[in-house]
């Protein structure tokens, strides 16, 4: 019995929404459910290429040369780090496609021949994440396949472009494939601690009914943080709520509880690549041996020098009597005090530092006095010359 195809176009014209996490996490949850997946880009952006470590700049041929002409689909198709994941990656040459294909006959339907071309194993399903538009790129994927998934934000915008994209796809579906119906919509970066969340939710669930599915991608960082690894997040962090919320969905678009496949961890190229340090040596004869001591055979010891010199500053500090110090000016903020164990003796600035601690000096420092300050030289008086004395000023009086 031939194997049935499900095609899933995976769009809305908003963009932001997930579709490009979700074409990927979803298509890896099936994979892992056992099911044979292929994934497609059709987004000048190429995240989904890059999502998957594929580099979008590479000569290989993408689905440019296949809506060109110039490649098959089997042909482009490549494996992923998945088991039963592949690819159909893009380049950013689709930007330029809609110019190219502008007087080509029959082009909104280039993608769907490409399909019915393939010689490649029948895949269970082919998800394909559209641009954030409704050009001759989405109108291909619309045409190509008969299912449409709407990955969308609990937000009121989102009520607006769905009318749009409910429109556009009616249009398709009388026109160019009777067999196109949305069939399923799927709320992603999900808060539901929030009114407005359950409020947008409610408001789709009445107008779309069954449509809107009961599983819901919630906030989770990991998401976001597997696309710069180049993995999806069943390769990046299993035990991640995204990986148990995509797995989730992928049951409720199967329709029945499956054991899921393991992947096995794979390391990242960092790890890798990081090394071990080398430990840290710690030759005795590589540091510098303390001040006043001598390293020999790994022990500190006191050299005679150190000793004596210490031992008279010591003795005088202790056994001499105190000697009058000169007064300090008035002007000067300079405080002294001495210590009867030895200590150093501790001075504070002229201008105190800005922690207000006084600043410690060294017993050599401290057994100099401080110097006194200079009196200011007083020119002399013109009168002194002459021997006159200064007649005083009078203020003149205005009365007179």
């Amino acid at each position: 019995m031939a194997k049935t195809t499900r095609r899933v176009a995976v769009t809305n014209q908003k963009g932001g929404v997930g579709k490009t996490t979700t074409t990927v996490n979803l298509g890896a949850a099936l994979a892992l459910c056992h099911k044979r997946v292929l994934i497609c880009d059709l987004d000048p952006q190429c995240n989904l290429t890059v999502h998957v470590d594929v580099d979008p700049m590479d000569e290989a041929a993408s689905l440019y040369e296949v809506l060109l002409g110039r490649a098959t689909l089997d042909e482009v198709i490549r494996p992923t780090g998945v088991p039963g994941l592949f690819v159909a990656p893009a380049s950013v040459d689709l930007a330029g496609a809609e110019q190219e294909l502008a007087t080509e006959v029959g082009r909104e339907a280039i993608l769907r021949n490409a399909f019915e071309a393939s010689e490649a194993e029948p895949f269970d399903f082919v998800l394909v994440d559209c641009p954030p538009s409704l050009g001759l790129l989405s109108l291909n994927a619309l045409v190509a396949c008969d299912e449409v998934f709407v990955p969308i934000q609990a937000e009121f915008f989102a009520l607006q472009g769905l009318g749009k994209l409910h429109e556009v796809v009616g249009l398709v579906q009388g026109r160019l494939n009777p067999n196109l119906s949305i069939t399923g919509m799927v709320s992603c970066r999900h808060d539901p601690s929030t009114k407005l969340a359950k409020a947008v939710l409610g408001d789709i669930r009445d107008h779309f009914g069954d449509v809107l599915l009961e599983s819901v991608i919630r906030r989770n960082v990991k998401l976001a943080e597997a696309p710069s690894h180049g993995r999806t997040i069943f390769e990046y962090d299993a035990s991640s709520r995204g990986a148990d919320d995509y797995l989730a969905l992928a049951m409720e678009l199967l329709g029945e509880d499956v054991v899921p496949l393991v992947l096995p961890v794979r390391p990242f190229e960092d790890d890798e690549d990081d090394e071990p340090a080398p430990a840290a040596e710690t030759a005795d004869d590589e540091a510098p041996p303390p001040t006043g001591t001598s390293a020999s055979n790994g022990a500190a010891e006191e050299t005679p020098g150190a000793k004596e010199t210490a031992a008279p500053a010591s003795k005088s500090a202790s056994t001499e009597p105190d000697s009058p110090k000169p007064a300090a000016p008035e002007s000067s903020a300079t405080t002294t005090g001495a210590s009867n164990t030895g200590a150093a003796n501790t001075t504070a600035s002229r201008v105190p530092p800005a922690d207000g601690k006084p600043i410690e000096r060294s017993s050599e420092q401290a057994a100099v006095p401080p110097a006194p300050r200079r009196a200011r030289a007083t020119p002399p008086s013109p009168w002194a010359a002459s021997g006159k004395t200064a007649a005083p000023r009078t203020r003149p009086n205005p009365e007179t």
